[in-house]
Parts: structure tokens; sequence; C-alpha cells
């Protein structure tokens, strides 16, 4: 079902639209890439915009219709892959012209507190693989380490932990 006014972002039932100030909205046309998969465009480097990450996990509202994905290499564009049960409970296809609202997803590092911000950027192996990982994984992460606030040393034990889990490419804790 499309709203009524497709250039006008109304959240779908459940879904918030995006209100951070490192939101991006933009105008765009629903693609088939190479392999026939319906993408929509970002026509900007999420790179440039929210930082250099593995991966850019974002969240947001394509024709005010509630959205996550990835941002990924389509050939020759950068895009966010809208699967087919999506679109058929979505209305949208190729060739569409729709209004998209993205931002990132989940716990940012400049928004982490000082200890953790510190501890990640020491190292870069640690740092990238944070980035990289999904809301889910990130939120785990900081919230066994945020259980710690009343014990300073267990919870610098549990940073290092964290940053050793990360380096090892791991997406949670054993």
């Amino acid at each position: 079902m499309r709203p009524a006014d497709p250039t006008v972002d109304q959240p779908a039932f459940g879904a918030a639209p995006a209100v951070s100030g490192s939101a991006k909205t933009f105008r765009a046309v629903v693609v088939n890439d190479s392999k026939g998969r319906v993408v929509v465009p970002v026509p900007f480097d999420p790179d440039t915009v929210w930082g250099k990450k593995g991966r850019h996990h974002v969240a947001g509202t394509v024709n005010g219709m509630g959205v996550r994905g990835v941002v990924d290499d389509f050939g020759e564009i950068k895009g966010v892959l809208l699967g087919a049960a999506w679109r058929r409970d979505c209305g949208i296809a190729p060739g569409d012209s729709v209004s998209v609202i993205l931002e990132p997803e989940g716990p940012q590092r400049d928004g982490l507190s000082d200890d953790v911000a510190s501890a990640l950027d020491a190292s870069p192996a640690a740092v990238e693989f944070f980035d990289s990982l999904a809301q889910f994984y990130r939120k785990a992460y900081l919230s066994w380490v945020d259980a710690t606030k009343r014990s300073p040393e267990l919870r610098a034990e549990r940073i290092a932990e964290m940053v050793e889990l990360l380096e090892a490419r791991q997406k949670q804790r054993p």
C-alpha cells in the first residue's frame, strides 16, 4: 500500500521515521541491478557522510515505509536492496520514484562513553570490526560493558575483553 502522496514521508505502522542529525533525505528511482535484484540507489558516499566502515547498516523509510538494510555495491551503484516480500507489502517496483530517509543504525562510535571509545580507538582492527557489526551485536557488547558502571575494575576488564574479542572478529561473547 502506497502513501497517498509519495513526497511526504509517513512512517509505516510501528516504524519510526529517521530523526537524528545524521539522517540523509533524498529522492531516487528504484532500479534493477545486473542480477535482477531491486535496489534503491544511494546518491552519496556513505564513507564520506557517516565515516569509513566495512559495512553501513542503515534504517529509515522508503516512501514512508520502514526499511532496514545495508548499503552495498551493486555493480556500478551503491544502494539498499529491497526484498520481494517488502516490495510486495509496500507496493514499490523498479522505475518508481521514491522519497528516502536513511541513517546509520544502532550505536555509533561518536556516541560511546569515553573509556569504550578510547579502547576502540587504540585498536584499528577492533574498531573496524565493531563498525561493521549489525546493531544487535554492538548493543549486546555495550550492554555487557555498561552493566558494570558501579564497578570500575570490572568495567575495565570487560572493555579489554571486548576489544580482544573484536580483534578476533567475534560477533558476540562466547
